[in-house]
């Protein structure tokens, strides 16, 4: 003998329907609003929801756990509404925001990180750290967003560099990188989002990340060379002034 599975209800009351989707009712209100969630079918002054309005909340959920405003994903559903698959639209915004980084994360434990740097991990270090985005702390463990990058901060620092130096220039690192890739983001958007399909972008942005990668990291080598032999020839300068 089998258990007979309740079929769901063809159509909600706004509190079954806040239940069904597992948020508050107030949110259902300012979806409402919002123009994100269509209104109910009137019956007398009940308002009654189908599977439809459960299904959208569901992929405006899932929308929002992916990083998309709420404007946003009234621009989405507004194109969808339009006629355009909603598959592709989203297939879109998967190939433009699939991740470019292939670092790898690191956890220990807070102590062991403070030991890497003897006398310089202070409490001002950790917090300044956490603020640029390197280090996220959870009770006593601490990540690190990059094994590479950890590794170059700790030979930097046991040549001689002192950590807030090299977190100083991590913040304008930082900066310079945020310019670069828009610069990137900006070519990307304006010449080849738009040209493709969802699959057809897809394999294209990921024949041009490698591409994007290797142009920065080239173009820093090329200037750390053009600075070193900059710095060099200055020093050289300065020790035969200094012999006169």
């Amino acid at each position: 003998m089998t258990d007979d599975v309740p079929e769901p209800p063809s159509e909600y009351r706004l509190g079954e329907l806040a239940e069904a989707a597992g948020v508050p009712v107030r949110t259902l209100r300012y979806y409402q609003e919002r123009k994100l969630l269509p209104p109910p079918r009137r019956v007398g002054r009940i308002g009654l929801y189908s599977a439809e309005h459960l299904a959208r909340l569901r992929m405006i959920a899932s929308l929002l756990e992916r990083g998309h405003t709420l404007e946003g994903i009234r621009e989405l559903l507004a194109a969808w509404e339009e006629g355009r698959d909603i598959a592709t639209v989203l297939g879109v915004e998967k190939a433009v925001t699939a991740p470019w980084s292939t670092e790898t994360p690191v956890t220990m434990p807070l102590a062991e990180l403070v030991a890497l740097f003897p006398g310089e991990a202070d409490t001002g270090a950790i917090e300044r750290a956490v603020e640029l985005g390197l280090l996220r702390i959870d009770g006593d463990r601490v990540t690190h967003w990059s094994r590479r990058q950890l590794d170059a901060t700790v030979t930097l620092v046991r040549a001689g560099v002192p950590l807030a130096k090299v977190l100083e220039v991590s913040l304008h690192l930082q900066r310079a990188m945020d310019d670069l890739a828009a610069r990137f983001v900006g070519l990307i958007t304006g010449h080849v989002v738009g040209t493709f399909d969802a699959d057809g972008l897809d394999e294209t942005l990921a024949r041009l990340r490698p591409g994007a990668q290797v142009s920065v990291e080239a173009g820093f080598a090329r200037a750390m060379d053009r600075q070193v032999r900059t710095a060099i020839e200055r020093v050289l300068a300065d020790l035969a002034e200094s012999r006169e």
